[in-house]
């Protein structure tokens, strides 16, 4: 299918497709006229991305992750070093969590402690 019939049907514009194809997540072969041509795995294929996107995970880690996925739930074959790589980025995100709590308690207390009078 080409590009146009791809972004109908999985809601992703061209131009991210083509941003996720240089990031080596999704493949195309080109036609002799130089079209992008998907095949029908493209689909799913953009749907586990978009999945992995919403949890967080940058371009190169779906990059490690995606040949592992079977669904766009995503379901997993536990490939050798994954659940290793998932843990790795709960645990950045445990961290950017603490991170964005102790702001929260220094604005907050920033407003507590400066209240104007009126």
């Amino acid at each position: 299918m080409l590009i146009g019939e791809l972004s109908r049907r999985t809601g992703v514009s061209p131009r991210l497709l083509r941003y996720y194809e240089e990031q080596g997540l999704l493949q195309a072969e080109r036609g002799s006229n130089g079209y992008r041509r998907y095949g029908e795995d493209a689909e799913l294929t953009v749907r586990k991305i978009r999945v992995l996107l919403d949890a967080g995970l940058t371009s190169e880690v779906i990059r490690q992750v995606l040949p592992c996925t079977r669904s766009d739930q995503p379901d997993f074959d536990w490939c050798e070093g994954i659940r290793d790589l998932l843990d790795r980025e709960i645990a950045a995100l445990n961290a950017r969590i603490e991170g964005l709590q102790r702001n929260h308690e220094a604005l907050t207390g920033f407003l507590t402690a400066h209240t104007p009078t009126e």
